[in-house]
């Protein structure tokens, strides 16, 4: 499969995270079915934000959408490539690796095997701070959730679902 192609050509979250479960089949050869996948507010700091974060109780990964909504004001291009970073980490955390930093690790190696040094989801894996402009909402403080409603995202477990109409 050709990871990049389908980063830059999804366009929803569910088309993103069918290129990381893909990736994690390549690479590691393991998955995992019935997960869901949410999005809220989960705040912001002017100096950085939880991401995302895997719930091994619910089965589920939460992305923080306020983020998302300032790379959308700011850096447009690198939306899917972070949504990528995030759920691929997360993703990893779902199949068992709950040690943070061997995760990090393990996206960091991942990234660099398939994308090369230079390329932008490798960088968020070598350092995310240095993006954190188009991350964080300068000049705020902290930002406290405003709305904690989870919207959860449709089409994530294609495979397993494909007896739904």
């Amino acid at each position: 499969m050709d990871y990049e192609k389908g980063i830059k050509s999804a366009r929803t979250i569910a088309d993103i995270f069918e290129v990381v479960k893909e990736m994690i089949r390549e690479y590691l050869g393991a998955e995992q079915a019935g997960l869901m996948v949410g999005i809220t507010d989960l705040g912001t700091h002017s100096h950085g934000f939880i991401g995302a974060f895997y719930s091994m109780d619910a089965n589920m990964i939460i992305i923080n959408k306020k983020p998302l909504a300032r790379i959308l004001q700011t850096n447009p291009p690198i939306y899917n490539h972070y949504l990528f970073h995030i759920m691929l980490h997360e993703y990893i955390h779902s199949i068992g690796s709950f040690d943070e930093a061997q995760t990090r690790q393990l996206v960091y190696e991942m990234s660099q095997h398939y994308f090369g040094e230079k390329h932008i989801v490798t960088q968020l894996a070598t350092n995310i701070a240095k993006f954190m402009p188009s991350l964080t909402y300068p000049n705020t403080g902290f930002q406290p959730p405003k709305d904690i409603n989870i919207d959860f995202v449709t089409g994530i477990d294609r495979k397993n679902t494909n007896y739904i109409n």
